[in-house]
């Protein structure tokens, strides 16, 4: 069996991995984009102004890994949300939305007992490369 090539996707747009990780990895025609905070790119510190802040903030940060990658929010299909505080969960869908308005993708969310750098949100999100159609 050949073996099925696997591109790293790596962008300065976007915070630089903290970890032993890479930013998103493509493997055939699928994204796999790591865990998104609300880390500003030029000050590696989260953003100021609360979960509003932080998820739009990590959602520009993944909108860069995308278009890396050679996709954009259209091609997303699988997001998963992590919430410091469940009770955030429609304060984080008003930002959401504003991303992602049409053909959503799937998603799950979930409280956790805590996040990188004290974080109040993360994301992250599965894409397909190419063209997508409606069925």
């Amino acid at each position: 069996m050949a073996a099925t090539p696997r591109k790293i996707v790596y962008t300065a747009k976007a915070p630089v991995r903290q970890g032993i990780y890479s930013q998103a990895v493509v493997v055939d025609r699928t994204v796999y984009v790591s865990g998104q905070i609300g880390m500003d790119v030029a000050s590696g510190q989260l953003v100021d102004g609360g979960v509003q802040a932080q998820t739009k903030q990590a959602l520009s940060n993944m909108g860069e890994i995308l278009r890396a990658a050679g996709c954009d929010y259209s091609n997303v299909v699988k997001t998963t949300v992590l919430l410091k505080d469940i009770n955030d969960f429609n304060s984080v869908n008003d930002i959401y939305k504003t991303f992602f308005s049409t053909n959503f993708p799937a998603r799950a969310a979930y409280q956790v007992a805590a996040l990188p750098r004290g974080a109040l949100v993360e994301i992250e999100a599965i894409a397909v490369l190419g063209p997508l159609s409606d069925s």
